[in-house]
């Protein structure tokens, strides 16, 4: 009897050995194996690599109608499930008709990595893959203006990790420019559309708005729209020397809630030489980690079924090539 109850224990302490593993096991799924099936249509839409071509040379680049995407470079990253936004790679995302990126960076000695808060984007989705650099961004970038000369790139630039100050962190940017720096529009004023054709538009989100130091690029500051308690605000307004700043960013809201303040966003925007409207549909909902797929699966759809006129420059997670098509295309609506 006493032999049977050892065996027992010793089964049952074989099991309990089983269990870390499977929390493992089940993490890893969840992180890794998961994201890999959360993906986009990716079916091409004719013309959208050179949609700019058709819009006027005098409009200001800010009374476009912009596409972009939401921490675009996150196709591969660390924790994918709760910080993957995109399942488009950067070159991808130009091909389909995207043209506002936005760039978060944190300094690697001198280099800068591609990042979401704390985690680190990566060549490809598996747990091994190496570091995504600016240089690798900027390869795709500049391949995609050589044959796509009629386009323009907004590259919204964020320091997302590290302490450098606003000056340290501007002079690692700079190193980056210089080496290919006729690719580079640097106006501190919002450009025409003709002065931005075949360029990379820098706006920069990487120093302290009242203390401006910095000098490459437009400047680009809005205050932090998190907080999900009050949903009655909406849009902010900003000014950015040259220009006022009109932002939508609620990142914390739930999807019923992001869907109010976009339509709000939009209704409230500003576009002409002096003003520009940025308004993002992308949040994490009101969690402490979110799932930006599983919010993009519902707000995505909303966007393609609004009938409200759309303004200024929207910023979605998940891009597709169709949703950026439904943006870009009411620059042309009779």
């Amino acid at each position: 009897m006493k032999t049977k109850k050892t065996g027992k224990a010793k089964r049952l302490l074989h099991l309990l050995w089983l269990i870390p593993l499977l929390i493992v096991l089940t993490f890893a799924t969840l992180i890794y194996v998961v994201p890999a099936f959360e993906t986009v249509d990716r079916t091409p839409v004719e013309g959208s690599a050179d949609w700019m071509k058709a819009l006027s040379d005098d409009m200001p680049l800010s009374g476009v109608v912009l596409p972009g995407t939401h921490d675009s470079a996150t196709q591969n990253v660390q924790l994918a499930y709760i910080t993957r936004c995109q399942a488009l790679s950067i070159a991808e995302q130009l091909d389909a008709g995207f043209r506002y990126l936005d760039i978060r960076l944190g300094a690697s000695g001198e280099q800068f990595r591609l990042m979401h808060g704390f985690t680190v984007c990566t060549t490809s989705g598996w747990p091994w893959a190496g570091t995504l650099y600016l240089e690798d961004v900027l390869n795709d970038c500049y391949a995609f203006l050589e044959v796509h000369p009629t386009e323009t790139i907004v590259f919204a630039v964020k320091q997302e990790h590290g302490s450098e100050t606003p000056e340290q962190f501007e002079a690692l940017l700079s190193a980056y420019i210089s080496k290919n720096a006729d690719a580079w529009l640097l106006s501190d004023r919002i450009p025409t559309v003709g002065e931005a054709r075949g360029k990379i538009f820098l706006t920069r989100h990487y120093e302290d708005a009242s203390m401006p130091v910095p000098t490459l690029g437009l400047p680009c500051y809005w205050q932090t729209q998190n907080g999900h308690d009050d949903v009655s605000v909406n849009a902010a307004t900003h000014e950015n020397g040259s220009y006022t700043l009109t932002v939508q960013d609620r990142y914390e809201y739930d999807a019923p809630d992001k869907l109010n303040a976009f339509r709000k966003g939009v209704e409230a925007a500003k576009t002409d030489e002096t003003h520009l409207s940025i308004n993002f549909l992308s949040t994490k909902g009101t969690s402490s980690f979110g799932h930006p797929f599983g919010i993009a699966k519902i707000l995505n759809p909303e966007l393609m079924q609004l009938t409200d006129p759309l303004n200024g420059w929207i910023v979605a997670d998940f891009g597709s090539p169709k949703l950026a098509q439904r943006i870009y295309q009411t620059n042309f609506a009779e």
